[in-house]
This record gives structure tokens, C-alpha cells and sequence, in this order.
């Protein structure tokens, strides 16, 4: 149990940071955010809607209890995350390609891992 514990908040609190400090440049649209959805040719007024409602998910996977909320959390942020990972792909050179793909499985890699402990620790 002790051990499920720590490795649940370990992978968790990693991925909130990562999910955290990459929705600050968009509620702010900073020059970064905002070149990297030109180059996607997406609108602009979707940056501030995305770094909350990251943030709002990053706020629901750390409080404790209230588990149906932490599961659309989840579902919210991995949709983000799916989504980030097929249009940084989309618009990738075959040269930066594998780099893009390797630095977006890192914080799928945590968030897949937070979420299975989620649920060993549920289970314990």
C-alpha cells in the first residue's frame, strides 16, 4: 500500500507539473504558443480555453476523493495530450519527427502511469 502510494503521487505529481507549466504559455498566449498554432493554422482564441481547462484538470487530479471528476480529469488531459501529439505530427519534418514523437511520450508515459496507480490505490 505505502509503496502504491508513493509511486502514485510520484508519477502524478510529474505529470501535473508537466501538464501545468505547459498550460501556463497558453492562458497567457505567449509568442511560443501562439507561433506554434500558426504553424498549425489554428485560431488564437483557443489558447487561453486550453490552459484552463488543463489547469482546472491538473487542480482535479491532485485533490483527493472525488473520483468521477478525477476521470473525465484524465480523459480530459489525455485528450489534450492525443490531440497535441497528432498535430505536432502533422506538421513535423520527417527530421524532427522521432524527436516531436519521443519528448510527447514522456508525459503520456506519466500520465498512463499516475493513472494506473490511480486505481491500484482505489483498489487498496
Amino acid at each position: 500500500m505505502k509503496k502504491t502510494n508513493i509511486l502514485y503521487w510520484t508519477f502524478t505529481g510529474l505529470f501535473a507539473a508537466f501538464m501545468f507549466v505547459f498550460a501556463l504559455p497558453d492562458i497567457v498566449s505567449s509568442k511560443i504558443a501562439m507561433e506554434g498554432f500558426t504553424k498549425m493554422s489554428m485560431p488564437f482564441y483557443l489558447l487561453p480555453f486550453l490552459g484552463i481547462a488543463k489547469t482546472l484538470g491538473v487542480i482535479a487530479i491532485l485533490i483527493p476523493g472525488y473520483p468521477r471528476i478525477k476521470e473525465w480529469a484524465y480523459a480530459g488531459l489525455f485528450f489534450d495530450l492525443i490531440g497535441a501529439t497528432y498535430c505536432i505530427f502533422s506538421i513535423s519534418s520527417p527530421g524532427q519527427m522521432v524527436g516531436n514523437l519521443a519528448f510527447m511520450a514522456v508525459p503520456i508515459t506519466l500520465g498512463i502511469l499516475a493513472y494506473i496507480y490511480y486505481h491500484k490505490k482505489l483498489k487498496a
